[in-house]
């Protein structure tokens, strides 16, 4: 009788790491990618006759498109343009994924293990992939808050996960110990899932080199207490515009720090390389490359991929590599991130001068958000303060629960910032009476 895969991945991740094997969700323990078409066109790779896919080719692998997508996508080189039109991996082009690796890894010590990174369909289908493996029915989720609205879909919606929120700053500081306090009620031992997004969205906000300190020691201690898996977003990585605040994402820091810290890495090219419309994002785990788990992990990967969206987009994953293998990319990066310095540097400007008693920004130092507090004293509804700056002040912003408004400074000029604070200064003044 032939072997269970899923059983056969279990017990390659349970003995590389039995707190990752503990912490997968019950559809985690189940996935395994199935022996089928896609699995059985990726060993016909290669071979003289393939007749195994079901895409349109002129019989020797090259792809037969419309003239006119094809003409649209004349920039790219011959090669290029052909995978660009043809179906990629479920897992990924490799040479994506390779450049990728390169790229998230600039600066990182080889002794660092982490894995090839697979392809998803943009962030959110990543960290939905991530609740998927390692949520499920009444699984802790520890977020610091305010945080971005999605997670609760992805986790809690779609999974039945429990997620606990902890306010993410105390007296005006950074709480390095949000995420276990979001967990103290939670019985030792019972597995958990915690989401750290640096930079932060809705807040702009990274940590200080001593809070990052301060937040791995808070980590590693709760990993003393139960299996804890740390979902590391990365989305708005790189994006840093204070000295003080280090640019590398916190998931290499993570690694191999306690047998029960299992730390995931969710990022993509959507923010770090300005590609939104490209919706390629990637998903690395904290174990060897070529290592059974690894490998295990792509299956159970590739088999929920699989079931819902298909494979990535391949046009998208080629222009992207396009960006990567350009020899001055890192400095075509770093201009946009001085743009957004830019602007950063004027909304804070900006700010300094409003009324306390009307806006209370929170502290922000990165990535393309702001986060202004309503003072409770004022009785204001986020959400009516927004209607009546679109409605009065020809003005948008996002509410957030009940006391904030968010401001993307990323979408808006540096010189139209002041005159963006006045107005939502303004209109909360009139609401206020």
């Amino acid at each position: 009788m032939a072997s269970d895969p899923a059983a056969v991945a279990n017990a390659a991740i349970a003995a590389a790491s039995p707190a990752l094997a503990a912490l997968l969700s019950p559809l985690g323990r189940r996935a395994a990618f199935p022996p089928d078409i896609p699995f059985q066109a990726a060993q016909a790779r290669g071979k003289t006759f393939n007749g195994t896919i079901g895409q349109i080719t002129d019989g020797r692998g090259q792809a037969v498109p419309v003239p006119a997508l094809a003409a649209a996508l004349a920039g790219l080189p011959e090669a290029a343009r052909n995978r660009a039109l043809l179906y990629s991996p479920v897992e990924g082009i490799p040479e994506v994924r390779q450049a990728w690796r390169s790229w998230q890894r600039r600066g990182v010590s080889d002794a660092v293990a982490s894995t090839l990174p697979l392809v998803t369909v943009g962030l959110s289908h990543g960290l939905s992939l991530v609740a998927d493996l390692f949520a499920g029915e009444g699984r802790p989720v520890a977020v610091p808050a305010p945080f971005w609205g999605n997670y609760r879909v992805a986790f809690a919606l779609r999974t039945g996960a429990r997620v606990l929120a902890a306010p993410a700053f105390r007296d005006g500081q950074y709480d390095c110990r949000a995420i276990p306090r979001a967990l103290a009620e939670v019985a030792p031992g019972e597995p958990a899932v915690a989401i750290l997004n640096l930079p932060s969205n809705p807040g702009g906000y990274s940590l200080t080199r001593e809070e990052r300190r301060e937040v791995v020691a808070a980590l590693v201690a709760e990993a003393g207490r139960r299996p804890l898996l740390v979902v590391c977003d990365d989305a708005y990585l790189g994006l840093v515009y204070e000295d003080d605040v280090p640019r590398e994402s916190l998931f290499w820091e993570l690694v191999g720090r306690h047998p029960n810290l299992a730390p995931v890495k969710v990022d993509g090219a959507t923010k770090e390389l300005s590609f939104f419309g490209g919706r390629v994002g990637f998903l690395t785990f904290a174990v060897a490359p070529d290592s059974e788990a690894a490998a295990a992990l792509e299956s159970k990967v590739k088999c929920l991929a699989r079931a819902t969206l298909g494979s990535p987009v391949a046009t998208s994953q080629m222009l992207l590599l396009q960006g990567l293998e350009a020899a001055d990319a890192a400095a075509q990066v770093e201009r946009i991130r001085l743009l957004l310095a830019e602007r950063y540097r004027a909304l804070r400007q900006a700010l300094a001068g409003v009324d306390p008693a009307l806006l209370r920004p929170l502290p922000f130092n990165s990535g393309c958000f702001a986060l202004l507090e309503l003072p409770v004293e004022l009785g204001l509804a986020a959400d009516r303060v927004r209607l009546h700056l679109l409605a009065h002040h020809d003005t948008g912003l996002v509410s957030i629960g009940d006391s904030y408004l968010r401001i993307a400074f990323c979408s808006v000029a540096a010189a139209a910032l002041p005159e963006m604070v006045r107005r939502v200064e303004r209109g909360v003044a009139e609401l206020a009476g």
